[in-house]
């Protein structure tokens, strides 16, 4: 038996796009929720939905712990959990009817169920916890073993809340438990051995996950932040190295993903994170999120020295024009330095890329095309602009968003507001650019080869697309211009187009 059964709602299975890519992590943030109530003396146990089908499993698990309290808390380090997909707010819900038919108080915890509080509410949860929600969550538990009254403890929200009738701003979520007294997160009461099994038949490497630091201070007006705000706090650099460690000697780990939102804000940090790695031996190859405007040559020498392989940077356009309308707070130059500099120390330089943003033209595609091609990433992610609540950017395209105002899962990639483009279009042009850096590499599986040797065809198709594709009453935006291109939306000298087609030489090179 358990008090509480802690778990979550994304179901790798159920994501077509992650199914291809196979890289499944633990829920790390359930996990840390389970670690402080079992730090503070809470029976509790942990029903992991990513790989195991939740429709007879968390049956299973009912009846095997029989808990007082099922809490349903997303992973808040798992960037799909924050894409708020619908097929997985029905596995949370269809969980909820389970809970509810064995006689359990239910809580939900999550970015969407912090965006719909009202319909997770009316749908049947007793609770829904917004914000950083360890703590939240223990204070709640406690609650409702003493019997006393829970609408109004911080953070949480009900039907009888007065609050639970408005949406909680980040600025007045309660405050969680500092950075440095969590406890490791509770890898113990999940099995692993479906992950390992997963990463050896894909990639022949086991990873795992673990996390740095908590939150982003920068302020990309796209960027939905429901859990963290703006705030941003890291753990101490020996307290990471520790947890580095544990997962190598204990779980064997080949590969590490440090899941924070970003990672080497603060050089000083990152030079001692090196420093206790090389103490312990703990070195493990391993990737991060960063800013392009970070990685300097010292800060990457110190990545390089901790075991560092792999960086994923949000370089999003190769348009300033669309880069400061984004508030990304970048420069284009910015993106060829890192490049050089990652380059340099052989670490591997990725980048995610995003199409659609409102008042994005074709010059402007072109221009992130051609700052591919120039800097030649090795590997990118591609997404189009995605409108999530409590956004700069879903309040300029608000009213334009008709019924569905979420993706279905994470390859759903569909424009929800008034586009430049269809969403074929941007679709053939993801389709293009993924082939023609896949045929940069030396070692791609055979299919991945296959297409990547017809990416001039793929381009092709895409300048045929193009006249046909374009949306008369697409968004326009007011944005700052940046002095090299026209003042006039949506126009450029011929001097700002780059041909998309690609140099047949091209494919040999590098």
């Amino acid at each position: 038996m358990a008090d509480v059964l802690l778990t979550h709602s994304y179901h790798l299975p159920y994501d077509r796009k992650q199914v291809r890519k196979m890289q499944p992590y633990p829920p790390l943030g359930t996990l840390y929720a389970a670690a402080v109530l079992r730090h503070h003396k809470i029976s509790v146990a942990v029903f992991d939905a990513m790989l195991t089908d939740p429709a007879e499993g968390f049956k299973d698990a009912l009846r095997k712990h029989r808990p007082k309290i099922v809490a349903i808390y997303e992973d808040d380090f798992n960037f799909l959990t924050k894409m708020c997909l619908t097929r997985m707010r029905e596995v949370a819900w269809q969980m909820l009817l389970d809970a509810k038919s064995s006689g359990c108080r239910v809580v939900a915890h999550g970015s969407d169920a912090t965006d719909h509080a009202q319909d997770y509410l009316r749908a049947g949860f007793d609770f829904v916890l917004v914000g950083e929600a360890e703590q939240t969550l223990l204070d709640l538990v406690n609650a409702v073993a003493l019997g006393t009254s829970t609408p109004y403890i911080p953070g949480v929200l009900s039907l009888a809340s007065p609050a639970a009738a408005n949406h909680i701003s980040s600025h007045a979520l309660p405050a969680n438990l500092r950075q440095d007294h969590f406890p490791f997160p509770a890898r113990d009461l999940i099995d692993l051995e479906p992950y390992r099994d997963a990463w050896l038949s894909a990639h022949g490497t086991f990873s795992l996950n673990l996390v740095a630091g908590r939150g982003c201070p920068f302020r990309c007006n796209w960027c939905a932040k429901p859990i963290f705000g703006d705030t941003y706090r890291s753990q101490p650099p020996e307290a990471v190295a520790q947890e580095m460690q544990i997962l190598k000697e204990r779980y064997a780990a080949q590969h590490l993903w440090f899941a924070d939102d970003i990672f080497a804000l603060n050089r000083h940090w990152v030079r001692q994170l090196a420093v206790e790695v090389e103490k312990r031996g703990c070195a493990l190859p391993f990737k991060v999120q960063a800013r392009t405007d970070l990685m300097t040559p010292e800060t990457i020498a110190a990545l390089k020295r901790a075991g560092c392989a792999e960086i994923w940077m949000g370089v999003e356009s190769g348009s300033q024009k669309i880069l400061d309308a984004m508030d990304k707070g970048l420069r284009v130059e910015q993106v060829h330095s890192a490049r050089a500099n990652l380059r340099r120390e052989g670490i591997r330089a990725c980048f995610f890329l995003q199409f659609g943003y409102p008042g994005e033209s074709w010059a402007d595609i072109r221009k992130t095309i051609a700052l591919v091609r120039e800097t030649r990433p090795d590997d990118i992610g591609v997404s189009f602009s995605y409108p999530l609540p409590n956004t700069k950017f879903y309040e300029l395209v608000r009213q334009q968003l008709g019924q569905k105002r979420n993706w279905s899962d994470s390859d759903d990639l569909c424009v929800m507001f008034k586009g430049a483009y269809t969403d074929a279009f941007y679709r053939a042009i993801r389709d293009a650019l993924h082939a023609e850096v896949d045929s940069w590499k030396t070692s791609v599986p055979t299919a991945v080869a296959r297409q990547s040797a017809n990416f001039n065809e793929l381009w092709r198709e895409v300048d045929a697309l193009e006249p046909a594709s374009r949306n008369a009453d697409a968004t326009q935006i007011p944005i700052a211009i940046h002095s090299s291109v026209s003042s006039a939306p949506g126009v450029c000298r011929s001097s700002d187009l780059v041909s998309i087609r690609p140099l047949q030489a091209a494919a040999g090179e590098g």
